[in-house]
């Protein structure tokens, strides 16, 4: 039996291995390997970036602002309607013809200053009339009262009833002197009403009659009507809730001061003083009106015109403030992030006072020249550190402004530059 010499034996023993097998080995190691340098990487890490149990964020720049002792104005806000002191409707009390008007229209015109006249034709003829009926009536009282004289002088030829009818005809003539006087003089009356004047200092608004045209007393329209601008009022409501500490002001003899503001509440109009306080309170609305008195020499407030009124109500001397912005509104608490020497915040809870414009006085929790976050307290969290920047100035109402009093002195990071 042949055998093939490149067969091999059925029994051969020795070790065998699969290539594939060696493959899929390597892997696996490569894997816990690197598996291990990504934990080793992970763990250093958090070493890094925790120090003192707490995270370490890059710093946050932020505006801050220093707390200053000061004044705060407390404001009562309401919604007014200009309205003036007086208002005339110039009519006729002579019936005629308009001749002329003397006015234009949107003018100012003074008291006393004529404004239209009316035909004096007719009336000047009654006047007339009237003066000649007290002429002939007077003539006749002359002569009664010398036929008395001669009567009195005549005692033996005339009678003791011709004497006495001679005292009646003088008596007589004497009435209707005095009614003819009262003609005279109502006639004279009439005759004025032709030359009609401002009866007030206001401005004249639209003719409301033109020239040419016969004017009634029964006429309810008028000539023009008349505005008073100098001084004028506004009318506004507050709640009946703030009524007993200005009537209290007001019982103290304080004058209380009244802004007037355009309707965006942007432009100061014009300032005066609160002179009058309704007589009762408006059950429908719960709000009481008000009446405060303007100069207006500008003519600032025109009748009628809407505008919002600030009241002072009293003034807050030697508090703490911050600007609102400053502030955070819990639930329960009111927290404000105050910067330290190193540059790291502390937040802290804080008991407010009242808020007016840009300002919030601080009762506890914050001292005269200490600097807190006014802008960029999202970004914050307590001992995080900040580079802080002045906080930019608005309008007027900017708590970085120069404190009065002690605050001045404090000098609290004054000229400091923030260490990033």
């Amino acid at each position: 039996m042949s055998t093939s010499p490149n067969a091999k034996p059925a029994n051969s023993s020795g070790p065998t291995r699969s290539p594939q097998r060696g493959r899929w080995l390597w892997l696996l190691l490569l894997l816990i390997v690197a598996a291990g340098v990504v934990a080793y990487v992970v763990a250093r890490t958090k070493e890094q970036v925790a120090v003192g149990g707490r995270r370490q964020m890059p710093p946050a720049s932020v505006a801050t602002a220093v707390a200053e002792r000061g004044e705060l104005h407390v404001y009562l806000s309401a919604l007014g309607t200009v309205t003036p002191l007086n208002v005339v409707t110039v009519k006729s009390r002579a019936v005629g013809e308009l001749k002329k008007s003397h006015f234009t229209e949107g003018q100012m015109v003074q008291a006393g200053e004529v404004l239209a006249e009316i035909d004096p034709r007719a009336y000047q003829v009654a006047l007339e009339q009237a003066e000649g009926q007290l002429a002939r009536d007077r003539a006749q009282l002359e002569n009664a009262r010398l036929d008395l004289v001669r009567y009195q002088n005549a005692e033996a030829a005339v009678t003791q009833q011709q004497i006495d009818t001679a005292k009646a005809g003088v008596a007589e003539f004497e009435g209707a002197v005095r009614a003819d006087q009262g003609a005279v003089d109502s006639d004279r009356l009439q005759l004025s009403y032709c030359t009609i004047a401002a009866p007030i200092t206001g401005r004249a608004g639209f003719k409301l009659v033109n020239q040419g045209n016969l004017i009634q007393t029964s006429d309810t329209a008028g000539i023009v009507v008349l505005t008073q601008e100098q001084p004028i009022s506004v009318i506004f409501s507050i709640p009946e809730d703030s009524l007993p500490q200005v009537r209290q002001n007001l019982a103290a003899g304080q004058s209380l001061p009244v802004q007037s503001y355009d309707r965006a509440m942007k432009d100061l109009l014009a300032t005066g003083t609160l002179i009058a306080i309704d007589n009762q309170i408006d059950p429908l609305t719960g709000t009481v009106k008000l009446r405060a008195n303007f100069p207006n020499d500008d003519h600032a407030l025109f009748p009628n015109q809407f505008v919002n009124m600030r009241l002072l109500l009293e003034v807050q001397k030697d508090v703490i403030l911050i600007p609102n912005s400053a502030i955070q509104i819990g639930a329960q608490t009111q927290t404000v992030f105050v910067v330290k020497a190193d540059n790291s915040v502390e937040l802290r809870t804080v008991k407010l006072g009242r808020t007016e414009g840009e300002k919030t006085a601080v009762i506890e929790g914050i001292a005269a020249g200490e600097v807190v976050v006014a802008d960029g307290l999202d970004k914050l969290q307590d001992g995080a550190m900040v580079v802080p920047r002045p906080r930019a100035a608005t309008g007027g109402s900017d708590v970085n402004a120069p404190a009065r009093g002690p605050a001045d002195k404090s000098g609290v990071r004054k000229g400091k530059k923030p260490t990033p």
